[in-house]
């Protein structure tokens, strides 16, 4: 089992009884709630959805004390207190990447293949269960000439590619589609539901790839183009199904649309593309030689800003390549969620009473955050809990979603934080 996430989780067990002391000093942190911010090497983060649920106040389900990690408590109890790790998984991530064929994509395919290799070490390197989606033409020689036109195709080399001829791998999957420069968005969804159009063999099409998508994953989309999308953010997300509005060619719902089952809920999107202005989504950067490129890509401003993504200026070449894949990198590892579900251990001494078990939350800073337990997954609400799988003969600890974001938060503002587990003491009950 991989470590979860880049900071520690452990289970603290408290055994005897003690009284549970309802002190003040909330954790601080996670993500900031203002606007984007460029950093030196050209790449700007927005702020979004980042951290997930929110956090809950005193007045709600979690209850705040500022006793020291290892007793979170009530650091004065006369408590004998035990350690045991716990591992709890983060989820899977999957990234996936629709880069434009146009031959003026020439330098910025030559990065991507230069590149992800070096990208993907660092998702693994963060402990994430990931994979690598492409979306792209696939050739180990460019240009390549498709119907009359050349085009410029990626070939990923391994050791993330199965082999030397771009074949996939165990944690890569190329569906070699013609991605056109205004067409992305389209593309995406069409392949993404293998719609009348977008089917392997046909013209904007390419290989099935939905069935390479994990359902508990996280989803992180990198667009890199020099153009804009011609569908609106609203129709990538939200669109109905049918017909596509810009020619006779069928598109599937949009990402978030239900039938999709929530697949892509709480997505982030990224890109590198020819934005030029923090404030004006219209202005298209500069090429260092003069020029510009097609499109300032607002669609991608939008969505990139909706979703709390990071994006790069394509107007600044190499140079921005390094600094945006670490900084998808770190929007992927941001947006990695942890599983909310924990093995409940035995105490080391005495039996289990299930009626005297209480749950903390403890950041890095040794602030800890008492969890309600509530009846059962029905009554989670914004002021989060936690509950048994099994009252009577409990073997598992399910934190509400709004704990288990807080747990997140937690984590991504201090770099450590502990799941607390203490038996002995009457339970805290909402």
């Amino acid at each position: 089992m991989r470590p979860a996430r880049g900071f520690g989780l452990m289970l603290t067990c408290a055994v005897a009884g003690c009284a549970i002391s309802e002190g003040s000093g909330r954790p601080t942190g996670g993500m900031d709630s203002g606007g984007g911010a460029t950093d030196g090497g050209g790449v700007e983060a927005s702020a979004g959805q980042g951290g997930g649920a929110g956090t809950a106040g005193n007045d709600g389900g979690i209850v705040f004390d500022s006793g020291p990690s290892d007793a979170p408590f009530d650091p004065d109890a006369a408590c004998a207190t035990v350690t045991e790790q716990a591992e709890p998984e983060l989820l899977p991530v999957d990234i996936i990447w629709v880069v434009d064929n146009s031959v003026s994509m020439q330098p910025a395919i030559d990065q991507v293949t230069a590149g992800l290799n070096a990208f993907a070490s660092l998702i693994d390197s963060k402990n994430l269960d990931y994979r690598v989606i492409m979306l792209s033409l696939r050739s180990k020689t460019n240009p390549i000439v498709v119907g009359g036109s050349n085009r410029y195709a990626v070939c990923i080399p391994p050791p993330l590619a199965g082999d030397s001829d771009c074949g996939n791998g165990p944690r890569y999957f190329q569906s070699s589609v013609d991605i056109r420069s205004t067409q992305p968005l389209e593309q995406f969804l069409g392949t993404l539901g293998q719609t009348n159009g977008y089917q392997q063999g046909q013209e904007r099409g390419g290989e099935p790839w939905k069935e390479q998508l994990r359902p508990a994953a996280t989803k992180t989309i990198v667009v890199v183009t020099d153009d804009n999308a011609r569908l609106w953010p609203s129709d990538f997300e939200n669109f109905l199904g049918g017909k596509n509005p810009f020619n006779s060619l069928t598109l599937p719902p949009g990402i978030l649309d239900p039938s999709w089952g929530g697949l892509f809920d709480g997505y982030v999107f990224g890109g590198l593309y020819g934005w030029g202005s923090t404030t004006d989504p219209h202005v298209t950067c500069q090429y260092p030689g003069g020029g510009a490129p097609p499109s300032a890509g607002p669609t991608y401003t939008a969505l990139v800003q909706k979703t709390g993504g990071v994006r790069a200026k394509i107007c600044d070449g190499a140079s921005a390549w390094t600094p945006f894949f670490d900084a998808v990198a770190q929007a992927v590892s941001t947006n990695s969620k942890l599983s909310c579900e924990l093995e409940l251990p035995e105490p080391s001494s005495g039996t289990l009473d299930p009626g005297k078990v209480n749950v903390a939350i403890v950041g890095g800073g040794g602030a800890a955050a008492t969890i309600f337990k509530v009846p059962g997954a029905s009554a989670c609400d914004a002021s989060g809990g936690w509950y048994y799988d099994n009252d009577a003969a409990p073997t598992k600890i399910f934190l509400c979603p709004a704990s288990c974001a807080e747990a997140e938060q937690a984590g991504v503002a201090t770099g450590d934080v502990e799941i607390a587990v203490q038996f002995g003491c009457t339970t805290l009950v909402k």
